[in-house]
């Protein structure tokens, strides 16, 4: 690699690497804010609060790398222009046919990092996401509830259990508390077993126990039963996909798989590999400036750019998944259109800022 390659991809490298370090921190808090709140809700274990965020973090890959790489770009080529390094280079001959080396030494390995992460890494992610909610919703132990320890569930009761079987389904020797208005709710059992009433409702079924049931306050309204069979509500269960969702489907199998969704799916995960390296081209272009121009006025344009090429991405997806588009046109009529405009804008850049020869 030649001297000025090497420099430029330095260049290129340090700006992408800055761009998308940013990004992931602010990715992360919104990424967990949400789990967070779905903790807080039931929806989610606690236990598994980091396994969530590093699996659901790896299906915002796709649409996080082809932005850092557009900004981080931007910002690289508006410091060469804004020194006036870019002055230099094409007064010496070098165009952008010749940056396209430095350039596509960074943009192919991050287009393939996004391809396979939105091909591969991001279906198989929703899947051994939902899988261990599906295992968390069928077991106690995940759901929080330890033997020998009092837990808070979301729905404010408070749960003690002196022993757990070992597939989290079977207790023994429960004590519930829970409080309702201004009455109190105290339940205790020898046997307890957890069954499920439809897809989301969860339930624990006490056996040989005793309920008392009073005021929370002042008073003597108490009420005691003894009872052999009783049932307590546990929060809902998380929502989970399907087996045969197109989401958690691989990409092999969408490609035989004739539903609308399935196709809707498919051109949502070959569409961001793609947009990715319009998105790069477009950059010298875009950044083209004198040195007196401001330096983010260029940045903020790519960015309106991105969010205009992702909202259409969604919509398409949107409607092919509603029968709104044929399964043939895709999302093609973003795509390619996309892909010819930064082709033919990089290639004619090397034209634009010649100085014009007077007779």
């Amino acid at each position: 690699m030649a001297k000025l390659d090497r420099y430029l991809f330095r260049e290129f490298t340090q700006s992408f690497l800055a761009t998308l370090i940013i990004l992931l921190m602010v990715s992360v808090g919104g990424v967990m804010a949400d789990i967070l709140g779905r903790v807080a809700d039931g929806k989610v274990p606690a236990r598994l609060l980091l396994s969530q965020l590093g699996l659901q973090f790896l299906g915002y890959l796709p649409y996080i790398l082809p932005l850092a790489l557009m900004l981080g770009l931007l910002l690289a080529f508006s410091r060469l222009y804004r020194d006036s390094e870019m002055a230099v280079l094409t007064g010496t001959g070098v165009g952008p046919r010749r940056l396209l080396r430095p350039l596509l030494s960074l943009v192919l390995p991050v287009v393939l990092a996004v391809a396979t992460c939105s091909l591969w890494l991001g279906p198989w992610a929703i899947r051994t996401s939902q899988t261990m909610l599906d295992q968390a919703n069928r077991s106690l132990v995940v759901a929080g509830l330890e033997a020998g320890k009092f837990t808070v569930l979301s729905n404010g009761t408070v749960v003690y259990i002196s022993a757990l079987s070992a597939d989290g389904t079977s207790l023994k020797r429960i004590f519930m508390h829970r409080q309702k208005d201004d009455r109190l709710d105290v339940v205790t059992a020898q046997d307890g077993q957890m069954f499920f009433e439809g897809e989301r409702k969860r339930y624990l079924r006490l056996s040989d126990g005793f309920r008392v049931e009073g005021p929370a306050g002042s008073g003597l309204d108490y009420r005691l039963m003894r009872y052999a069979s009783n049932e307590a509500a546990l929060p809902d269960r998380g929502d989970t996909l399907d087996k045969d969702d197109p989401e958690v489907l691989s990409t092999p199998a969408l490609l035989t798989d004739p539903r609308p969704g399935a196709t809707a799916q498919l051109h949502a995960r070959l569409t961001p590999p793609l947009l990715a390296l319009a998105f790069a081209l477009l950059t010298l272009p875009l950044s083209r400036s004198s040195p007196r121009q401001t330096r983010y006025g260029r940045i903020m344009v790519g960015f309106l750019a991105y969010l205009v090429g992702i909202s259409l991405m969604f919509n398409g997806t949107q409607a092919l998944t509603d029968g709104k588009l044929p399964g043939v046109v895709g999302l093609w009529w973003l795509t390619l259109p996309m892909l010819a405009l930064a082709i033919w804008l990089y290639l004619r850049d090397g034209t634009l800022g010649r100085a014009k020869v007077r007779a």
